[in-house]
């Protein structure tokens, strides 16, 4: 799992950087805002994982919008693949933690 006192901040490159804000109107800053708010719920991406391993995250921005980040850590720093709102079914197990 994710040692997350070892976390000192994101990888931002311009795929990853631009690619969730175009498909999906979400920004860095919500981005860095779902990993810094409470409850976020953290899961195994066993599916994906072949390469690196890579987690879904469920979490909120500051103004509570509700957002699934899929990610990966390389050293000490989180690198965003894709982040997303989330579905009905992500929403009702964020509530349920919530």
């Amino acid at each position: 799992m994710i040692d997350w006192s070892s976390i000192s901040g994101f990888q931002w490159d311009h795929g990853n950087a631009s690619k969730s804000e175009t498909k999906h109107r979400v920004t860095r800053e919500d981005v860095e805002q779902v990993f810094a708010n409470e409850p976020l719920i953290v899961t195994n991406d066993h599916a994906h994982s072949s390469m690196e391993e890579r987690f879904h995250a469920l979490g909120q921005t500051d103004s509570g919008r509700t957002l699934h980040a899929s990610f990966t850590v390389r050293g000490t720093l989180i690198r965003p693949i894709s982040v997303r709102p989330m579905n009905r079914k992500e929403r009702m197990i964020y509530e349920k933690a919530n």
